[in-house]
């Protein structure tokens, strides 16, 4: 039987993010104005109401601006008791007249301090809510939390076992549509809860030594399809994100994408091992008096209740079941082992398509399946590498927080480009009588399966046609083992229209390196091929470049600046191992094996990844 978590999640910020401009009608801003104070405290207290009405129990994450108000302090002892809310701290909500006078900045984001700053205001904050409390909290968050920050705070305040850590895919989409001006790019991390590596917030531990000592949680639970291939913030169980997003009917004021984005999370239960989690984190800035996104208070107020409804009803039928963030944390170690990978075939339900992607992480990579193209991953992060990337004022990267990419097809192309060049992706193409077909260009549907440390993607079997009239029917068994790093990739030829004929498969990876869109220099990566006869070696110099060997054990390319070395073996005797370097306007490099296949026979390659220091 499936097991639905849900973490409801508020805060008392009293100083909402936006809602001083929204509400102050033109004043000049005034942070701590009696009248945002009053509405940003009644909107918690509403919240706090459709929670509990309908029988849900809450976290409730102090702000530092809320510590000033006893009102808020004396609501979150009360509800304790009363509901038994987990009364925790976060780091969002630091803007108010007390840190604006003592930190004299109007920076918010905690992982865009410097470090000695941080260390500051973690230890203002916590000792203030100390103060207020009489005991430190077991959770805190925000919206990301980089692990010089989560190290600091679990050392000084052992009691964190639980926190807030990433905002799914909140980078360069997010940044645009936000008319570029949202600068809080986290790209690359897990959407589910994961035990964050000590190196990198966003790369799960792999044991113990590893092991950051809390369990994270997304800040939204998001649609895994329409999030990724759109802007994540009109994609999500917090309400008002479905309202953001048009995605309701404006006369009737119903949104049953909000239940059936829901329930699709609670379907990933057959995907891991009968658990399933979702959250709903909703900030008081979003349900003002004046309304948000167009849509009038009463809608706003509507729509959560309707959500805290929807979740009441499952838990009333035993479908459900409402932790807080540290009785979470508890119930995820006794769950969940280190390599245990999470996984989501997700389908479109928000476009009517049929379109599935495939989500993969675990602690040595994330990546991406696409179903509408063959079952190419276009999307993949090596985690494997646990990258140090120290964020902030005095780093490298004062607001890049994002985990970088070796395949992306949404801000390095992928398949489809309007040029000649390459974009990311690793896929395969049928090659026969000079004609190629790449089974990017063929849709398909994927069937999930685990035995025992390996979970399985089945494609349904796809046909190539050539102008002679040869069609070769073929399908895809793309492995990904627990504890490997590697995927393992399985064509085979399940039919051809002569039994005489044969293909060449050629398998292959595209793939560059970064976090945006903006190429990064390659002349670091270097690509070898491994052979019998000797390794050839292609520093890259974008000149366009192969080297190739019959036979060869492995074909790789290292990676310098993000410690990260990929590589590809292929499991077919005689096959042909090739590199190649791009261009500069192509900025690529391509990993592949080229093999001739009969009717009835298989081509089985594997992707790997590792770290190089």
């Amino acid at each position: 039987m499936n097991e639905f978590i849900v973490n409801i999640i508020h805060r008392p910020e009293m100083v909402p993010e936006y809602a001083e401009k929204v509400t102050g009608h033109g004043k000049a801003e005034d942070l701590g104005r009696k009248a945002l104070l009053r509405e940003s405290l009644d909107i918690f207290l509403t919240q706090q109401e459709c929670a509990h009405k309908n029988g849900l129990k809450t976290t409730i994450q102090m702000t530092y601006a809320s510590l000033f108000n006893d009102e808020a302090v004396q609501t979150a002892k009360e509800h304790h008791e009363k509901y038994g809310d987990e009364i925790a701290l976060s780091l969002l909500g630091l803007p108010c007249k007390e840190f604006r006078d003592k930190y004299k900045t109007k920076d918010f984001c905690i992982w865009m301090f410097s470090m000695d700053d941080k260390k500051a205001i973690v230890r203002d904050v916590f000792e203030k809510f100390y103060e207020k409390f009489g005991f430190y909290p077991e959770s805190t968050g925000s919206y990301y939390m980089d692990a010089d920050l989560i190290n600091f705070i679990k050392a000084e305040y052992p009691s964190v076992k639980c926190a807030v850590a990433t905002c799914w895919e909140e980078g360069p989409k997010a940044y645009h549509t936000c008319n570029n001006s949202w600068y809080t790019f986290m790209d690359g991390g897990p959407w589910a809860p994961w035990i964050p590596s000590r190196a990198n917030t966003h790369a799960p531990a792999a044991n113990a030594d590893e092991d950051s000592g809390i369990v994270a949680i997304p800040h939204l639970s998001r649609d895994l399809l329409a999030c990724y291939d759109g802007n994540g913030s009109n994609f999500g169980t917090h309400p008002q994100n479905v309202l953001r997003g048009m995605i309701y009917d404006t006369k009737t004021w119903e949104y049953p994408y909000l239940y059936n984005l829901i329930d699709q999370y609670r379907s990933l239960g057959k995907y891991n091992n009968g658990y399933a989690y979702n959250m709903m984190f909703v900030g008081p800035g979003w349900m003002n008096k004046m309304g948000r996104w167009e849509q009038p208070y009463e809608l706003l107020l509507k729509s959560y209740n309707d959500g805290c409804a929807y979740y009441g009803k499952l838990k009333k039928e035993g479908k459900l079941k409402d932790l807080t963030m540290a009785e979470f944390a508890d119930y995820y170690r006794q769950k969940k082992t280190y390599t245990e990978p999470e996984c989501a075939l997700w389908s479109d339900i928000l476009y009517g398509s049929d379109k599935q992607l495939f989500w993969y992480t675990d602690p040595y990579m994330r990546a991406c399946v696409n179903m509408d193209q063959g079952g190419a991953v276009v999307d993949l992060r090596p985690y494997a590498a646990k990258l140090e990337w120290p964020v902030g004022i005095g780093t490298k990267h004062v607001y890049d927080a994002s985990y970088p990419f070796l395949i992306q097809e949404k801000y390095r192309a992928g398949y489809f480009t309007h040029y000649a060049g390459e974009g990311t992706v690793r896929s395969a193409k049928i090659i026969h009588g000079g004609e190629e077909v790449d089974l990017c260009l063929c849709r398909t549907k994927a069937h999930f399966s685990q035995s025992g440390r390996d979970r399985v993607l089945t494609l349904d079997p796809v046909e190539a046609e050539f102008s002679d009239g040869l069609t070769v029917k073929i399908q895809s068994v793309i492995t990904f083992t627990e504890g490997s790093s590697e995927i393992k990739f399985e064509r085979r030829i399940v039919d051809m229209s002569d039994p005489t004929a044969d293909v060449t498969v050629r398998e292959y990876m595209v793939g560059c390196y970064g976090t945006t869109e903006y190429s990064e220099d390659m002349t670091p990566l270097t690509l070898k091929v491994s052979a019998e006869g000797g390794d050839k070696v292609i520093p890259y110099k974008y000149k366009c470049r192969t080297e190739s060997a019959v036979g060869a054990s492995e074909v790789s390319c290292n990676i310098p600046p993000i410690k990260t070395r990929v590589s590809m073996r292929c499991g077919n005797g005689g096959a042909l191992g090739y590199v190649s370097e791009g261009y500069a306007f192509s900025p690529m490099f391509t990993l592949g094996y080229e093999i001739k296949v009969c009717d009835k026979e298989d081509v089985v390659t594997w992707l790997k990844l590792e770290r190089a220091d």
